[in-house]
This record gives C-alpha cells, structure tokens and sequence, in this order.
C-alpha cells in the first residue's frame, strides 16, 4: 500500500499542520490557553487546529482511506476493526512540551497496514526537522532541504538510552541495565524513535500509558531505518488497532 502514497504529499500536510501550531505557540494570546480533556490531559487550540489541517488534506488527497486522529471523534472497534488499511494521526505530540515553550513537539502522520506501522512521517516545527519513513523503502532526515538517509546503530554493548521529560519511569533502570546502557539522554514527544532511527541513541523504553496515535508514525521512522519495536521487554511485536488503543509498555531498539 505504502508504494501507491505519494510522500511528497504528507511531507507537505505535516509541514502545513506546523505552520498553524507555530502560528499559535509564536502568539501569545492563544499559546497557553488550555483545556483538558476527560483523561486530564492538556488539549491547546494548536492541537485542534493541527487536526482540522491534516484531516482535512488526507480526505482530500486519499479519500478511501479513514481516519483515526487523537483530536478525532472515536470510531468504535466493530468499525474500525474492518479497517486493513487507515491513516493514524497525533496533530500535536508533546503538548505538555508545547506548553513548557521547549520546542520538542511533534506532527505525527502513520499509515497503518494490517495492524503494522508501514509509513510514518515526523515533523519538528519549531527546528523544521522532517523525519520520514517507509519499512522496507527509505528513512530519511529532512532539515532545512538537506536530505541525510537514517541508519540504527546496532550497538551491542555501551549503549545509549533516550528517557522522557515528562514521563521519568523507575521501572526503565532494570531494562536499561539489562542492555548494557551507559549513558541516557532525555527528549519529548516522539523525538525518541527519531533519536534511535538517526543513530544518536540505541534504546527507549516506556513504562507508562501511552495511545496508538503517540508512537505509531515513530515506529515506521524507526523500523525503516533498521530497528525495532517490542511489548514489553521484547517478546512480541508491537501492533496496532486494538479493541483499546491503549498502549502497553514497549521496548524500542535501535
């Protein structure tokens, strides 16, 4: 499926869906107004207009394929279960980061094959930094119009875990001691699939909650250029559209 998508064309919706969240987060009068949803989690008026941008551009481009956005309405599980193929989307990923004015959010845009990542697209609108991917096609870095290829590292020993700022985990020390880890560094938002696929870090691991719409478009980046995704500590693959879109906890290797 992923053949017949035209990259150029989510490239652009992505990049469109950053202009209207930096024209909000560069605004002060609209960049801290925040609510929150019924999880308690904070929604900003970026993360809805980001969602009405992508929505719209990917009904227009390719109008057979539905639609699972975090900002969305929620398709019920006997609908979508019939789905093989659908976009999953994260308008705005880091909103917590969004809100600390750190720069490290997100546009996320998956393609979703049978329950697998096959095409992700990563944008970082503050940095302009595009990371894109296609699993078993191409993973590539776009900054500034310079085009750089994405390779894991494939370390087996000192290696380098990526660790959240918002969601620190006890749970991580174990794990990361297991792999042999001998340094971290912490980054928001789908940042850290793109850390590993570019090669600056080798592991990443999350305990805590997380939805599909968070990490979908970070694995294909991530797979495309060579690495992995696991439930829990690595003893299945990591898929998607459950009958919950909960994620449980997961285990990236680069």
């Amino acid at each position: 499926m992923q053949d017949t998508i035209n990259i150029d064309v989510i490239r652009q919706i992505a990049r469109e869906a950053g202009k209207e969240i930096l024209r909000i987060y560069n605004d002060s009068d609209f960049s801290q107004v925040v609510d929150f949803k019924d999880d308690n989690s904070p929604l900003t008026l970026a993360d809805k207009a980001s969602h009405q941008v992508i929505v719209k551009a990917l009904n227009e481009a390719y109008p057979n394929i539905p639609i699972i956005s975090e900002e969305g309405s929620d398709v019920p599980y006997d609908q979508r279960k019939e789905w093989s193929c659908f976009w999953l989307v994260d308008p705005l990923d880091g909103t917590k980061e969004f809100i600390k004015r750190n720069g490290e959010f997100t546009v996320n845009i998956a393609l979703i094959k049978e329950g697998n990542p096959v095409m992700g697209v990563v944008y970082t609108p503050v940095t302009d930094e595009l990371y894109e991917g296609s699993v078993g096609y191409y993973a590539r870095k776009i900054q500034h119009g310079d085009i750089s290829d994405l390779q894991v590292n494939k370390k087996d020993g000192n290696r380098i875990a990526v660790r959240s700022k918002s969601h620190p985990s006890k749970e991580e020390e174990q794990i990361l001691n297991d792999y042999n880890v001998v340094d971290s560094i912490s980054v928001g938002s789908s940042l850290k699939f793109c850390m590993l696929a570019e090669g600056k870090a080798d592991i990443y691991y999350r305990h805590g909650p997380t939805m599909e719409w968070d990490t979908a478009a970070g694995q294909a980046v991530l797979e495309a250029a060579g690495g992995a995704v696991y439930k829990n500590t690595g003893d299945e693959i990591f898929t998607y559209n459950k009958e919950s879109l909960l994620n449980g906890s997961f285990l990236c290797l680069g």
